[in-house]
């Protein structure tokens, strides 16, 4: 989970940077560990964690050579936040940010002189790629008892719930901000501006989960009409269905012969054989077919209402400009907020997002601000 380093950056500013990301990883795999009790997967978890400390080692070592005092071995912020919704949620709430994080520091060793020789590239890019794996195949867990089960199975919820999380509040305040904005901007009276606001909240919210019912919806019915097909043809060509299953196992590295006997053994069963194949050919569980609508909904309704309700409430409280100013004193934190929780996703600077999502949410604000003056003196004028 390695971020780029700055240009410039001393070796022993690297060493600490490189030191401080590896305690960081350790500490996520040891939570997930943690949370998946007594699963396979807590043993990949274990060994992950277990590496990672290897290398954080690896790199004190490198701190004492350089006159360096290795400090104790504390998370930062942005793992312990990522642990708390992992318990909170689960892992797979975060699984997809952090399979990302390694992707992006999966060749971060291989400029670093100090590695070569050394199992420490191999490890970080064999990690990613794991990650990847199991961000793609478990929605939560690994299920059954092998741990070479895991590339057989498909998460078909896809997506990365932080990330909708965060852009779902994050739509709700910039929209709303813009709008209260300018109608403040037209001059409209203080509880105008309220009804204005709730209204926007309301309308942008129902949106937003009329469109998310929408999206799982048609999605679940295209799974469902997929699994038929199958269902069909494995009733009236088992054989056809057998070979593509042996072909699809072939691909993940079995030999013909073994891919041809795992494949004729599921279908033998056919409730069996139309889970498999949903899975492998579709990428469909069919015990969630992509989740549920109306959860989908309610959740998008609550997170754009989230992130709409916080420049609307000093409506409620105060008027003129003591309430323009408070309104876009609050949205401003909301913003910076916002943004923390995308460095959650980019392991980019703190100040860095927050800043920048503040700027850009108060650009939009004070746009649609100036253009509601210029309509209200014209209208009024």
């Amino acid at each position: 989970m390695n971020d780029m380093m700055t240009p410039g950056t001393t070796a022993a500013q690297r060493y600490r940077e490189n030191w401080q990301d590896e305690i960081d990883s350790a500490h996520l795999y040891a939570t997930l560990a943690d949370i998946e009790g007594q699963s396979p997967l807590a043993e990949v978890y274990h060994r992950l964690a277990t590496v990672e400390t290897g290398h954080a080692a690896f790199w004190e070592d490198r701190m004492r050579a350089a006159g360096q005092t290795a400090p104790p071995r504390r998370p930062t912020w942005r793992p312990r936040t990522l642990a708390w919704l992992a318990r909170r949620f689960g892992p797979s709430f975060i699984l997809p940010t952090l399979s990302g994080l390694e992707q992006v520091g999966s060749q971060h060793y291989d400029r670093q002189t100090e590695t070569r020789g050394t199992t420490l590239p191999r490890d970080e890019k064999s990690h990613a790629r794991l990650l990847k794996t199991i961000t793609g195949s478990l929605a939560g867990g690994l299920e059954g008892g092998n741990v070479a089960q895991l590339e057989g199975r498909h998460r078909t919820a896809g997506g990365n719930a932080l990330r909708a999380a965060v852009l779902g509040a994050n739509d709700g305040l910039v929209s709303n901000l813009s709008l209260v904005m300018g109608v403040a901007g037209a001059e409209l009276a203080g509880q105008g501006i309220l009804i204005t606001g709730l209204a926007g909240l309301l309308a942008g919210a129902a949106s937003m989960a009329l469109g998310e019912w929408l999206s799982v919806q048609s999605s679940r019915e295209l799974y469902q009409r997929q699994i038929a097909i199958e269902e069909r043809e494995l009733t009236q060509s088992p054989e056809e269905e057998e070979a593509e299953l042996a072909l699809i196992y072939q691909a993940k590295g079995l030999s013909p012969d073994q891919a041809h006997q795992v494949a004729a053994q599921i279908v033998s069963n056919p409730t069996t054989a139309l889970d498999t194949l949903a899975r492998e050919e579709l990428g469909v569980d069919p015990e969630e077919l992509g989740g549920s609508a109306w959860e989908a909904a309610a959740t998008s309704f609550f997170l754009f209402a989230l992130g709409a309700i916080i420049p609307v409430l000093p409506f409620a409280f105060l008027s003129g400009l003591r309430a323009i100013g408070v309104s876009v004193l609050l949205s401003a934190l909301g913003l910076f907020v916002i943004g923390a929780g995308i460095t959650l996703m980019t392991g980019r600077s703190l100040l860095f997002s927050g800043a920048r999502q503040v700027l850009f949410g108060l650009a939009a604000a004070a746009l649609t601000f100036g253009i509601g003056r210029l309509i209200g003196v014209s209208i009024g004028g």
